[in-house]
């Protein structure tokens, strides 16, 4: 397969090298965004005149057969090419013959690749915002079901106060919002046409930049074509993304699994996103949250890849950079499968609430609690953590709940307690007083729902 270089040398490239430097094998997935690139391209060429119109008629013709067989999976690629760009060159030619030769005009391979590039990413963020929006639904939904179920909350993996259950899910949505922003964010920065930079310094030839950036639906024209052809900002800031994301699905996932665990019981996940053992017969395990988990590690590779094959290249392109693809492929891939994945298990959870009730009767996680009833009647806070501190060593001690300490007892550690201290030593009555904006009383996490 004829390579777009070659005039200057003497010799045929060596087949080790043509192997180790070809990226057909991954960078095959732009084709499509290489062919609508390339079809705005000869219209900006014919509009300016710099290429004759019915040549730029007979390229736009044969891109459009070649991104049709390209949709419909008919699309045959050699496998041995050096990339896709070559192989839709060749296939253009071949289909329209010397008129082919003129697309190239006025781009080089790297303002080209870089163009692909940017129109993928922009693609997936708005596929990756859409599986994002897909989760949060479910969660939503979920929260909704289970709006009234208490749980101990958890610092450390220790009780620590009730919570509504609830209240936890929407956290993960707060997670979520912002990597949507994020990626949003990022999408701004990206949607920068590099087109029209050639390979380091511009063309001399009257080409309109605006015009194929207006064709392809970007925002801005790049204003330095120096950096235009050698950034990968881009690249390195959406896996920081995704690799953010995948932290919070990562930690998602451990809850699920810990709440799950028979050691806690509060949540059961349906059988269809389970496995079993090989050899021992009772196993249920959570598989799939496992492989959420542990895929991060690889986004958070993808991420430390990217940036440092970056952090020493001298300006403008160099090689190296067709290295961000496979790690970008990658990145993207393991996000959207693990969101896919999520948003259909979250809908078989299942909640203990008879579990959930037996873990809140360990009465000492309503401290705070009594920490802030004697706040409440003037008593400074750092004395009152010290005071319902004591009281539950007290009770410790003497294997007594906190509601079986007697009021004359409550009363030697502060006279301010009166009866109504009992009242505080229920789930329900706890989690009502969290009423401060954000906290897990039924009134706020409602507002929650709306904002979510």
């Amino acid at each position: 397969m004829a390579n777009m270089w070659g005039g200057r040398f003497n010799k045929k490239t060596n087949p080790l090298v043509e192997k180790f430097t070809k990226s057909i094998q991954f960078d095959k997935k732009l084709a499509e965004y290489d062919c609508v690139g390339s079809i705005a391209h000869a219209k900006m060429l014919s509009k300016c005149n710099v290429i004759p119109k019915k040549d730029a008629a007979k390229i736009v013709s044969g891109l459009n057969f070649i991104l049709s067989r390209i949709k419909k999976g008919s699309f045959k690629i050699d496998s041995n090419a050096e990339d896709i760009h070559t192989v839709i060159q060749n296939a253009l030619d071949k289909k329209i013959g010397n008129s082919g030769g003129m697309l190239h005009t006025a781009r080089s391979r790297n303002d080209q690749v870089s163009l692909a590039t940017r129109m993928y990413c922009k693609k997936e963020i708005d596929s990756i915002a859409a599986f994002l929006k897909g989760l949060k639904g479910s969660i939503k939904g979920f929260a909704k079901k289970n709006i009234d179920v208490i749980v101990p909350g958890f610092t450390h993996l220790q009780n620590a106060q009730p919570v509504l259950l609830s209240h936890q899910m929407l956290a993960y949505c707060e997670m979520l919002g912002r990597d949507i922003d994020r990626l949003n964010d990022c999408k701004k920065r990206l949607d920068v046409l590099p087109l029209g930079s050639c390979a380091i310094s511009g063309t001399s030839l009257a080409i309109d930049r605006n015009f194929t950036a207006k064709e392809l639906g970007f925002s801005k024209v790049s204003s330095n074509s120096m950096d235009a052809v050698s950034d990968r900002d881009f690249v390195i800031e959406i896996i920081s993304g995704l690799a953010i994301l995948g932290m919070h699905l990562s930690r998602m996932s451990e809850d699920f699994i810990i709440l799950n665990s028979q050691g806690f019981g509060i949540l059961d996940i349906g059988d269809e996103f389970c496995t079993g053992s090989s050899m021992m017969p009772q196993k249920k395990n959570p598989d799939v949250l496992e492989l959420v988990r542990g895929k991060c590690g690889s986004l958070y590779g993808s991420l430390v890849e990217v940036a440092t094959i970056m952090k020493g290249l001298p300006l403008a392109y160099n090689r190296d950079m067709q290295l961000d693809k496979e790690p970008l492929f990658k990145s993207i891939e393991i996000i959207e499968s693990s969101l896919e994945v999520l948003t259909a298990l979250f809908k078989s959870l299942k909640v203990n609430k008879d579990r959930a009730a037996e873990l809140l009767q360990d009465e000492s996680i309503y401290a705070t609690d009594i920490m802030e009833y004697l706040v409440k009647k003037g008593i400074p806070l750092k004395v009152s953590h010290d005071i319902a501190g004591k009281i539950v060593a007290y009770g410790l001690q003497r294997k007594l709940k906190l509601s079986e300490i007697s009021l004359r007892e409550y009363r030697f550690f502060s006279s301010k307690f009166n009866k109504d201290v009992y009242a505080l030593l229920d789930a329900k009555e706890s989690v009502s007083l969290k009423n401060s904006f954000g906290g897990t009383s039924q009134k706020q996490v409602r507002k929650q729902l709306k904002h979510a």
